[in-house]
């Protein structure tokens, strides 16, 4: 708490209260001084930034704060549709604007809605009320010119946007190079009916799993280049830049999140400012979508949380639109259930929660505006890199852009295969007998999206057999590593047989023996005082009863020879898939 005359609590005492409760759990001992607990709850971002756990007015003491978010009040909430058919996304439209959702998103072409059918889509949409946004990677002048044939004569709510992104859109399709030439165009068209001409889409590297700091540093560099080519085609920097919008992925790491919209503004106002700009046009507009990666298809239920989280993060880090993508994106097209969770998360945020209320609620944290700082200086690193190698376009074709993303990808999968990086209801607990909800399918040209968890999500996909669960002992005795092991096992498709409580090595090997035994795979999960005792006996037992590959649950025991082991830590998938080998 800090007083008029300086803090209540110095940082010793936080260190000495923090330090008893880690002692208590084993993180430290009674030699390690209290100060230790910095390192120990200090956890690094994948761009090897710190995200320390208490904020003090030594983190930002030469550090200039800057990044105001434009915003003032309620964020657009901006719903996405993709339905190639037209009559029911007319439908879905016109209840989501009437019930909450303030502007449209819609996706054009392949993966989405035809661009002939756009007059039809919206048909009873009120352009001068509600902005649309348009994108159709494959053919962006072609869906802005039939907009801008509708709109003719309306004038149109600031926010409409045509959406094109040619960069993004190669990201997107595979395609090679980048026809610039379409910003220009897209321009003058834009200029003509009062809209925004082009979206700098970063959501299309965090889809392929690019890091903050390189979402940052991608999003600066396709930037850059629009302004240049808008520069070429005779328009004023200033104009050029107020043609633009940013569109950024929110993920459920809140701070991390709430940072990167922050830095982001941050960042775009020093390009303008070096580009010449004025002060008062070093804005940024920015759209927050809910991540596609860290959705799961398996438990999608959870995928509320996760948004719920996001759109708080992103409204906090100022972001002038968001968009809550439906909880069951990763199994299809939304149904009208999800759209509405999707929709009533803003409103609740905005309506109940009054997040909207304080512009910048997190300006003037220590803890947010170092990293905001640090993470506006990896992504400008980052900038910095993608230039050197020629300009974004470059960096993509010669794969020194991709390289680095392709960096992140191997350190993330391998936080996740080690469940250092949790997803709930895939990685942890996980519920074998779930019945997915059926969803209508993409349709054909639908994003690629490489979420965090499809390793696993490709076990559960192909579900394998059983392990036996040898349990020792009272309940009590094994229920915690009975429970780790059958959520670990779980993870990766395999279901496990628990008899329940076995006094000594004969009840388990009878259970073992009964008609819910004789698996292949056996898994010993008891406490450490019985494995001493009555481990080496069982499992000698269970081999000669016919076990073919025996896992202690825990670390290695010297005297009790396994197959396997798997304990806190273990990766979990390389663990998975030697299991599933043999079971």
């Amino acid at each position: 708490m800090a007083l008029a005359s300086g803090p209540e609590h110095t940082r010793a005492d936080w260190e000495k209260s923090a330090a008893a409760v880690l002692r208590k759990s084993g993180r430290l001992t009674e030699d390690d001084a209290d100060s230790e607990v910095w390192t120990k709850l200090t956890r690094r971002t994948l761009d090897d930034i710190e995200i320390t756990p208490l904020g003090t007015p030594a983190l930002i003491e030469d550090l200039s704060t800057t990044g105001r978010p434009d915003r003032v009040g309620d964020w657009d909430v901006r719903a996405w549709f993709a339905d190639p058919d037209a009559p029911a996304t007319a439908a879905d439209v016109l209840t989501d604007l009437e019930c909450g959702v303030t502007s449209v998103w819609l996706q054009l072409g392949d993966g989405g809605v035809a661009v002939s059918e756009l007059g039809a889509v919206l048909k009873n949409v009120l352009l001068d009320v509600a902005p649309v946004v348009l994108e159709a990677p494959r053919d962006p002048l072609g869906a802005a010119r039939a907009f801008a044939t509708l709109a003719d004569g309306t004038t149109l709510t600031p926010g409409t946007n045509l959406g094109v992104d040619p960069i993004g859109a190669g990201l997107r399709t595979g395609s090679s190079g980048a026809d610039l030439s379409q910003v220009a165009q897209a321009a003058t068209i834009a200029l003509e009916i009062g809209a925004l001409a082009a979206v700098v889409d970063a959501t299309a590297v965090h889809d392929l799993g690019a890091s903050d700091a390189q979402e940052l540093g991608y999003s600066l560099a396709v930037g850059a280049t629009y302004l240049r080519t808008l520069a070429a085609a005779g328009h004023d920097v200033a104009r050029a830049a107020a043609l633009l919008e940013f569109r950024y992925a929110a993920t459920d790491e809140q701070f991390p999140t709430i940072a990167k919209f922050r830095a982001a503004r941050r960042l775009w106002a020093r390009v303008l400012e070096l580009s010449g700009v004025a002060a008062d046009g070093r804005g940024q507009r920015q759209h927050a979508v809910t991540s596609r990666p860290m959705m799961s298809k398996y438990d999608p239920w959870v995928n509320m949380l996760r948004t719920t989280v996001a759109s708080f993060s992103a409204g906090v880090g100022g972001a002038d639109a968001v968009t809550v993508l439906p909880f069951d994106v990763s199994l299809g097209l939304p149904d009208a259930f999800s759209r509405r969770i999707a929709r009533n998360t803003s409103s609740l945020l905005i309506s109940e929660a009054h997040v909207a209320k304080v512009t910048d609620p997190a300006g003037g944290s220590f803890a947010v505006e170092k990293l905001t700082d640090d993470l506006a200086a990896a992504g400008w690193a980052e900038f910095g890199r993608i230039e050197e190698a020629g300009g974004i376009v470059a960096a993509l074709t010669d794969s020194s852009f991709g390289d680095r993303i392709a960096a992140v990808v191997q350190a993330r999968d391998l936080e996740v295969a080690r469940r250092k990086r949790p997803i709930t209801g895939l990685t942890e607990f996980p519920n074998l007998d779930e019945v997915l909800p059926g969803r209508k399918a993409y349709p054909a040209g639908a994003p690629v999206v490489r979420r965090y968890g499809h390793a696993f999500e490709a076990l559960r996909d192909a579900p394998s057999g059983t392990v036996f669960l040898a349990t020792m002992g009272t309940v009590a005795a094994h229920t915690a590593r009975a429970t780790f092991a059958s959520n670990l096992f779980a993870a990766g498709g395999i279901g496990c047989v628990n008899p329940g409580r076995n006094d000594d090595a004969e009840a388990v090997l009878a259970a073992y023996r009964g008609p819910d035994g004789g698996q292949a795979v056996v898994c010993l999960t008891g406490a450490d005082k019985a494995y001493a005792a009555w481990g080496a006996e069982l499992v000698a037992g269970l081999r000669a009863a016919g076990a073919q590959w025996v896992i202690l649950a825990g670390k290695p025991i010297d005297g009790i020879e396994v197959d396997d082991t798997c304990a806190m830590g273990v990766d979990a998938l390389a663990f998975l898939n030697r299991t599933r080998e043999k079971v």
